[in-house]
């Protein structure tokens, strides 16, 4: 049934409000499972679109899958290499299903990767980095079919940190013969859980979290229990919307030494920040200041963000300029943001925002994920009405939006399209 978004926008948020498990660190690590026979648990996951194609993903290569409080996989009977089409093509993630199975079983049929429309994410340095440690690559047809039953330990130095890339070779490096070492490799905490996680799994890791890191190839992993970081994404976009609201509101499980760059940032736009253990209490201010923001691997800015905080922009007291680094074709948000009313000008890879008084309820259309948070937050903050359309892109990453915001004193609900 399709679906869309409705938003009187006006009141400031209020309240609290709970960030739920990382949805970028539960998916390699439900995928990793694969690499250890048995029974592994896994908490904090988020019952998102994202996570049930990886569960049905799991089940069509022969796994058992519960997914109720918690998720639960029995990879035992797993004897399928190959992961189809019809689910690859709906989250680029399910590649990840290459260096597991290869780990594993040293062969793997895995379909060419889809997911959200940003422009060229290829995933060349995913297949130079399995060809450096020994694995054969053909592509045929839009398959990727790799064969490596003797994986030997070596030097895999990425063109640039790439944290697909660096999260498929290290699930691959866990039981090849001898060191891997990977150059260049991608910082972001959903890599570190990953690696703690493949370390309770019994893999020998040190590194993660730095440019460099080595992996000791072991003879075989064994399943485990294991709690997923907070979603350091959902957190972020929740910032932009209590601070574009001038809202009030505790973030209970808020994951702050992951969101340095963007604390910084909406601090110098006015945000107060009150951190006590893991609750953050965030005020919006009445004026927000303007402020230049560039998209940066980790630990700078992340780009998932980016959409968000040029949402709050908007109805900034002046100018602000976001730049984006790491994506193409990732100011599709900007031309519905017009639609209500704000004023950007795209310069290359730059918004220039300038901004307005206010914003004006009108229908918009979402065309990825984090394009869809930035809509829905600028809805909060529109006079009147805004409708946003193509809600599959939301769900995809955010658990219970409108349960959340609702909770928070937000004038939105989830209507079918007819009606």
């Amino acid at each position: 049934m399709l679906q869309k978004m409705v938003i009187r926008g006006g009141p400031p948020l209020k309240g609290a409000v709970r960030i739920s498990g990382s949805k970028n660190a539960a998916l390699p690590i439900i995928i990793s499972s694969i690499m250890a026979p048995g029974r592994s648990e896994f908490l904090d996951v988020p019952d998102l679109m994202d996570i049930r194609t990886t569960e049905r993903l799991l089940t069509d290569l022969g796994a058992e899958v519960v997914f109720n409080d918690k998720f639960v996989v029995d990879s035992t009977p797993i004897k399928n290499h190959e992961a189809p089409w019809d689910e690859v093509r709906k989250m680029r993630a399910s590649f990840l299903v290459l260096g597991a199975l290869l780990s594993r079983f040293g062969i793997a049929k895995v379909a060419l990767p889809g997911g959200c429309a940003l422009g060229p994410r290829l995933v060349d340095q995913h297949l130079k980095g399995f060809v450096s440690i020994g694995v054969k690559i053909k592509e045929e047809h839009g398959l990727v079919i790799a064969s490596g039953k003797n994986i030997r330990g070596d030097s895999v130095t990425f063109d640039f940190p790439t944290v697909g890339g660096t999260e498929n070779i290290l699930m691959a490096a866990c039981t090849a013969k001898g060191e891997t070492v990977i150059n260049n490799a991608a910082r972001e905490p959903e890599i570190i859980d990953l690696a703690r996680a493949l370390r309770e799994m019994g893999a020998v890791i040190e590194g993660e979290g730095e440019e460099t890191i080595r992996v000791q190839g072991v003879d075989a992993l064994s399943p485990i229990r294991y709690r997923i970081i907070q979603d350091r994404i959902e957190a972020g976009t929740y910032l932009m919307a209590i601070a574009v609201t001038a809202g009030d509101v505790t973030i209970e499980n808020f994951p702050a030494d992951m969101l340095t760059s963007v604390v910084g940032k909406l601090e110098e736009a006015g945000v107060d920040f009150k951190q006590t253990g893991d609750e953050m209490r965030v005020k919006g201010p009445k004026k927000i200041n303007p402020i230049n923001v560039s998209t940066q691997p980790y630990p700078g800015f992340p780009t998932d963000l980016q959409a968000p905080i040029t949402s709050l922009l908007t109805v900034a007291d002046g100018t602000s300029v976001v730049t984006e680094t790491i994506f193409e074709n990732r100011f599709a948000h900007v031309p519905e943001l017009i639609r209500l009313g704000a004023d950007i000008t795209i310069d290359g890879r730059s918004a220039v925002i300038k901004g307005v008084k206010g914003l004006s309820g009108a229908k918009v259309m979402s065309s990825d994920l984090r394009n869809s948070a930035s809509l829905i937050l600028a809805g909060l903050v529109a006079e009147n009405t805004t409708e946003v359309y193509r809600l599959y892109h939301l769900e995809r990453g955010y658990e219970r939006m409108e349960e959340k915001l609702s909770s928070l004193g937000a004038d939105i609900k989830k209507v079918r399209q007819d009606d």
